[in-house]
This record gives structure tokens, C-alpha cells and sequence, in this order.
């Protein structure tokens, strides 16, 4: 008897990363809005202490309409070293390199994801890089670099004498995001998300409060347009507490490069964005890389795991 598709936990993993990076896909172009703001209102490090403040109070209202779970006493300080990786260094090298360079350079950049959590995952988990896996990884890549391209060609980049320092920060946020998604994928699987999530984002908090305090405290916030203050909202409930609560769950079923794959659906989103406010209008060459894309993801998700490998190899030997 076929299983549901509505109980069959592996398609609700892939939902939820396309759910949260359809989310991020419009993060660059909202908190690159935000930034600009006012000559730097808002500077990288106060909109990162927004993320991180905003989303531990969430995860924690959340929690109390739960039942409570106990993380056991050595499982605490992996936990502070995942909020560093996933939280502290990926959001806030993300902001720094965002405020440094275009949306476009960011998410040209933001392509190396997939292809590091397959090498990462390959040396911390032995996860195999398989030829369909590498088909796949390549294909997206190519897809989401012509949708890019083709997307702002001609337009003006930020031109920053500061981009080099931008585009290093934002291969930071990559590689620990990477790091995050393989090497704690046994925690993922023990605690529930809100249960992570609240703790991890509780320590990025008190870690990141004395580097932003004084940025933070220099904002008249009484001044602050409601279109800004919205965009806030935005980056702190969906494109933080939103899909840092989406990522966990499709952990749980998912290996680490096929999640990191979804990544190359923000270039999608943008481009769709752009063809909805008339930035931009939608032709044969997106058409193909927008099925390149899925066609990558596609690949990876059929390519076998080192489980099935094992499995195979073991059932030959018998």
C-alpha cells in the first residue's frame, strides 16, 4: 500500500526547504533595503542583534506552548557551538558582507553553499559524492548563475572598493552554514526544533549583545518609516524564526547537501520578484535555467546516500 503524501515525512522536508528559501530568496533585497536606510541607520551589526533578539523570544513563547523537553547536560555546550556556526557567524557575516556589496554579488556567492556541504559532508560524515550527486550539484549551479546573470545583466553592482571584504564575509555565513548542517546533524535529530532553536539562538544573543549594544542604542526608532519597520518584521519573522524552525525539521529527513541544494531557489524567487515590479521580464534562457535548477535538485535527492551504498554492498557480499 503507497504511502500518503501528506504522511510521508521526506516530502514534507522538501516542502519546508522550499518554503524557507523562497522566504530567504526576498531576505537580500529587504535587509539590503533596511541598511541603506537613512545613509546606515540600521548598521549590519544592530539588524543581526534584531534577528537574534527577535527570533529567541519567539522560539521561546513558542515553547511554552509545548511539552517541555530537557537537553541533556553535555548536549548544552555543542548547542552554544552550533548557535555560533549556524547564528553568529552565518548571520552576522551575512550582514557585513551584504552591506559591502549589490544583492546580486551576495547571491552569486551564495551558490558555493551546495557544493561546500558536499565536500564538508563528504570529510566529517563520509557522505559519498557519487557522479549523480556532482551532476546535480553542477546543474543547479549552472542554472542559478545564468538566472542571476540573465536577471541583472547591465545593472550596477555596488561598485565598493569594500566589495573584496563583502564577498569574504559572505562565503564566511556559507561555510559555517555548512559546517552547521553536517556536523550537528545528530543533535538535529535527538531534540525537537523548538527546543534547539531556543537555546542556540538564546546564546548567539548574549554573545552578539556587547558588539551591538552601542549600534543599537543610537537608532531613533520613533523616525523610523513604517516601510522599514515592516521589513524588520519581515527578516526577523519570516527569514529568521520562520525558516531557522523549517531547516531542523527538514534535517530530520533530508541529507545535508540535498537542503543546501534548496539554496538555489533564491535566485528564483528573485528573479520573480523582479519580473513582478517590471525590473525585469521572463524569456526562454530563464526558463532554462530555472529547469536546470530543479533538474539539479532533482539529481541530488535521487543520488544514494552512504546508507544505501552500505546496504547495497553488504547484500552483495551475503
Amino acid at each position: 500500500m503507497k504511502q500518503s503524501i501528506f504522511k510521508d515525512k521526506t516530502c514534507i522536508g522538501h516542502a519546508l526547504m522550499l518554503f524557507a528559501n523562497i522566504i530567504w530568496g526576498l531576505n537580500s533585497p529587504v535587509a539590503k533595503e533596511i541598511l541603506n536606510y537613512g545613509d546606515g541607520v540600521i548598521t549590519p551589526v544592530a539588524l543581526s542583534l534584531f534577528r537574534m533578539l527577535g527570533a529567541t523570544i519567539l522560539f521561546w513563547i513558542t515553547s511554552l506552548f509545548l511539552r517541555k523537553e530537557t537537553v541533556r547536560h553535555e548536549d548544552m555546550l555543542r548547542l552554544f557551538f552550533a548557535a555560533m556556526l549556524a547564528i553568529v557567524f552565518n548571520q552576522g557575516s551575512f550582514m557585513f558582507g551584504l552591506a559591502l556589496m549589490s544583492p546580486i554579488d551576495a547571491s552569486v556567492i551564495a551558490t558555493t553553499l551546495p557544493i561546500t556541504t558536499m565536500i564538508i559532508a563528504a570529510i566529517t560524515i563520509k557522505e559519498p559524492i557519487t557522479g549523480k550527486k556532482l551532476g546535480g550539484v553542477f546543474l543547479g549551479a549552472t542554472g542559478a548563475l545564468i538566472l542571476i546573470l540573465s536577471s541583472f545583466q547591465g545593472s550596477k553592482t555596488s561598485g565598493s572598493p569594500y566589495a573584496v571584504w563583502g564577498a569574504i564575509f559572505c562565503l564566511i555565513a556559507q561555510l559555517s552554514f555548512a559546517l552547521y548542517l553536517t556536523l550537528f546533524k545528530d543533535l538535529i535529530q535527538r531534540y525537537s526544533p523548538v527546543t534547539l532553536l531556543k537555546w542556540m539562538f538564546m546564546y548567539a544573543t548574549i554573545c552578539f549583545i556587547p558588539f551591538s549594544y552601542g549600534d543599537v542604542i543610537d537608532i531613533e526608532f520613533h523616525q523610523l518609516p513604517s516601510s522599514i519597520i515592516w521589513a524588520v518584521i519581515y527578516v526577523v519573522g519570516g527569514a529568521t524564526f520562520l525558516c531557522y524552525l523549517f531547516i531542523p525539521i527538514g534535517q530530520k529527513t533530508l541529507r545535508p547537501t540535498v537542503i543546501s541544494m534548496y539554496n538555489y531557489v533564491q535566485p528564483i524567487v528573485a528573479s520573480i520578484f523582479a519580473i513582478m515590479i517590471g525590473l525585469d521580464t521572463f524569456g526562454p534562457i530563464k526558463g532554462i535555467a530555472v529547469v536546470l535548477v530543479f533538474a539539479g535538485v532533482y539529481f541530488v535527492t535521487r543520488s544514494k546516500s552512504k546508507a544505501q551504498l552500505d546496504a547495497e554492498l553488504a547484500k552483495k557480499e551475503a
